[in-house]
C-alpha cells in the first residue's frame, strides 16, 4: 500500500512530489507484475514432449541406432509428439535421412499408448563426439520438454 503524508505545513510542489513518487512506484509494481506474468505464460506454451529413456548402441558398420522412449500428453492430431532428435553438442542435429523434419519422424498420435518407445538407427555420429542431447518434439507447442544427455 501507497501512503501519501500530507498535512497543513505541505507545499504544493511536496504534494505533488509524493503524488509523482507514488505513481512511479505504482507503475513499476504494474511493469515487474507484467513481466512476472509474461515469464510464466511463455512457458506454459513450451512444449512438453519428455524423452524419458534412452539407449545408443553402435553398429558393425559404425553407425548408431537410437531407441527412445517419449512420453507426451497426446489429444488427437491436433497435439501430438511428432519427432525426436540426435543433437550434437555444436548444436547440430543428426539425421540419417537428409529430407526429414527430425532424426526419427513420428507418424501418427500415440494417445493410448503412453510412454511410447521408437527406434532409429543409421544415424552417423562423427568420431570424437563422446556424448549427444536426444530431445523430443510436439507437434504444437515444438521443443522444451525433458531431454537427456547420452554418453556414446
Amino acid at each position: 500500500m501507497i501512503k501519501l503524508n500530507f498535512n497543513l505545513q505541505t507545499t504544493k510542489f511536496e504534494m505533488m512530489k509524493q503524488i509523482s513518487l507514488s505513481w512511479c512506484k505504482a507503475s513499476f509494481v504494474f511493469v515487474l507484475f507484467f513481466f512476472v506474468q509474461s515469464s510464466f505464460a511463455q512457458n506454459e506454451s513450451a512444449g512438453n514432449a519428455d524423452v524419458l529413456e534412452v539407449k545408443a548402441q553402435q553398429g558393425s558398420d559404425g553407425s548408431w541406432r537410437f531407441t527412445v522412449t517419449v512420453e507426451h500428453p497426446d489429444t488427437g492430431w491436433e497435439d501430438y509428439a511428432n519427432g525426436w532428435d540426435v543433437v550434437l553438442p555444436s548444436g547440430e542435429v543428426v539425421k540419417p535421412n537428409a529430407g526429414e523434419e527430425f532424426t526419427r519422424t513420428l507418424w501418427h498420435p500415440h494417445v493410448g499408448e503412453q510412454p511410447f518407445t521408437r527406434s532409429q538407427g543409421g544415424v552417423e555420429i562423427p568420431d570424437g563426439v563422446s556424448e549427444v542431447t536426444v530431445r523430443a518434439h510436439d507437434s504444437k507447442d515444438g521443443f522444451g520438454g525433458r531431454e537427456q544427455v547420452v554418453q556414446l
